[in-house]
């Protein structure tokens, strides 16, 4: 199991880049400002994910509608890190939680969700790994937005460059781009909290 959970990311000995795909309406105004203001919603859950072809999947490159821009967000990794000491799993995962009552009460509380889903290759096919997305509730989200972030990059042009190179079959060409990934190191209490046996 721990090789089909565990997390992957670009990160350095202070920060880790996490991905979040939005229209222009928020996405410029994060660029211009290195950080999210209105109309960026502080009142519900934003999601999270490390992974970037994970992204590319759900946006479909930055095809689907308010999806265009998609933003590499540097965060601290000791703001991470209390994201997944304050994280609950969206599903009662046996081994993590001693019954679905349990899961239930801690879920309804939660500051943080942890989902889980499978890891894709560049072409969108589902591989047997799974990549880990965080939603950071209206509780946490000021200061997500005013400590955590470090710097925001547009990398819609990338993204677009990749996604061409795609379609004209020079895959290996375009994989030669994408952002480099490695397992993340996390403590076994971390986690066992998350899902990583």
């Amino acid at each position: 199991m721990a090789s089909l959970y565990e997390i992957r990311a670009n990160y350095d000995r202070e920060t880790i880049v996490v991905y979040q795909a939005y229209g222009k309406s928020i996405a410029l105004p994060a660029i211009t400002n290195q950080g999210f203001v209105a109309p960026f919603s502080f009142q519900r859950m934003t999601w999270i994910k490390p992974s970037f072809l994970w992204l590319m999947e759900r946006s479909n490159w930055g095809q689907k509608s308010n999806q265009e821009y998609t933003l590499a967000i540097r965060i601290k990794r000791t703001a991470w890190e209390k994201a997944l000491s304050l994280a609950v799993l969206t599903s009662p995962e046996k081994g993590v939680y001693s019954s679905g009552f349990e899961w239930e009460q801690k879920f309804k509380a939660a500051q943080v969700h942890v989902q889980w889903d499978p890891e894709r290759s560049i072409r969108g096919k589902k591989l047997a790994h799974r990549s880990i997305q965080i939603g950071i509730s209206r509780h946490l989200i000021e200061e997500y937005v005013q400590d955590w972030i470090v710097d925001i990059q547009d990398y819609s042009p990338l993204v677009s460059k990749i996604h061409q190179l795609c379609k004209k079959g020079m895959v290996d060409k375009a994989k030669r781009l994408l952002p480099k990934e490695k397992v993340y190191p996390i403590s076994e209490e971390l986690g066992k909290r998350i899902g990583i046996t």
